[in-house]
C-alpha cells in the first residue's frame, strides 16, 4: 500500500492522472475546417501520453538535421503555437488572403501533418534541385496568388535568374510555413527561396517549432 494511501490521503500522482488538458486558461479548444469538414483542435486528455516516436529523436545528424535561428532571415516574424492556431481558425474561417503551408517534402506530410494545411514542398521552389520555370511559375501562380506580369519570357527571365522582375505580389497570400521542428531547415529553405524571388517579407511568417513542438503539446495531427 502507497504512504499516503495509508493514511486515507489519496496521493498526487492518482490525482494527476486524470486532470483536464486545455490550451490556455480560457480555452478548451478549436474547430476548423479539414478536407470541407469540421475538424476539432484539442491537446490529448491523456494525461501519460507521451511524444511520437517519429519525433523523440534528439541527435539527429547535422547536417542536414541542424538547428535553425529563431530569427531566420531579417523581417521574417516568428510565431508559436497559440498564433498558429489563431491563423489556422482564420483560414477556417474564410481568410483567403492565407495559405498555411507544410514545406516537407511529401513523404514526410503523407505520413502525419496538421490539420487545415497544404502541402507545397520546399524542392517545389529550390533552384539547387533542378526546378523548372514551369514549375515554378505555377507554384507561385496557382498557390500563393503571385501574378506573373510577362508569361512569354518566364524561360528568359528564369535563366536570367531575374524572375522577381517578372512577379507581382500586390495580391499574394500570407504564408505561414513550417517543417518539423527547431532541427528541420525544410521551411528554411522555403524561406529563402521565396524572398530571393521577391516576397515581400511582411508576408511571411514562420512557425519555427513545427511538428514536434505541435505533437509535443499533445496536439492532434492527420495523415
Amino acid at each position: 500500500m502507497a504512504f499516503s494511501n495509508f493514511f486515507g490521503i489519496k496521493s498526487k500522482m492518482s490525482t494527476e492522472q486524470h486532470r483536464p488538458v486545455a490550451i490556455t486558461r480560457e480555452l478548451t479548444s478549436v474547430v476548423i475546417k479539414h478536407d470541407g469538414k469540421p475538424f476539432e483542435i484539442s491537446r490529448t486528455k491523456d494525461n501519460d501520453a507521451v511524444i511520437p516516436p517519429m519525433y523523440a529523436k534528439t541527435s539527429r545528424p547535422c547536417p542536414p538535421f541542424c538547428i535553425q535561428p529563431m530569427v531566420i532571415e531579417p523581417g521574417v516574424v516568428n510565431i508559436g503555437e497559440l498564433e498558429f492556431i489563431d491563423y489556422l481558425v482564420q483560414k477556417s474561417e474564410g481568410d483567403e488572403s492565407l495559405a498555411i503551408i507544410d514545406s516537407r517534402t511529401a513523404d514526410w506530410a503523407l505520413a502525419s501533418t496538421i490539420p487545415g494545411t497544404t502541402n507545397v514542398p520546399w524542392i517545389s521552389l529550390s533552384r539547387e534541385v533542378g526546378v523548372t520555370a514551369t514549375k515554378l511559375i505555377s507554384v507561385l501562380e496557382q498557390k500563393f496568388d503571385v501574378k506573373i506580369t510577362d508569361k512569354e519570357r518566364i524561360e528568359e527571365y528564369f535563366d536570367a535568374d531575374k524572375v522577381d522582375q517578372i512577379l507581382d505580389f500586390s495580391n499574394a497570400k500570407t504564408l505561414i510555413l513550417f517543417c518539423n521542428g527547431t532541427w528541420c531547415e525544410q521551411s528554411a529553405i522555403q524561406i529563402r527561396s521565396l524572398l530571393h524571388f521577391g516576397y515581400p517579407v511582411e508576408k511571411i511568417i514562420y512557425y519555427r517549432d513545427g511538428m514536434q513542438g505541435w505533437v509535443g503539446l499533445g496536439f492532434p495531427t492527420v495523415p
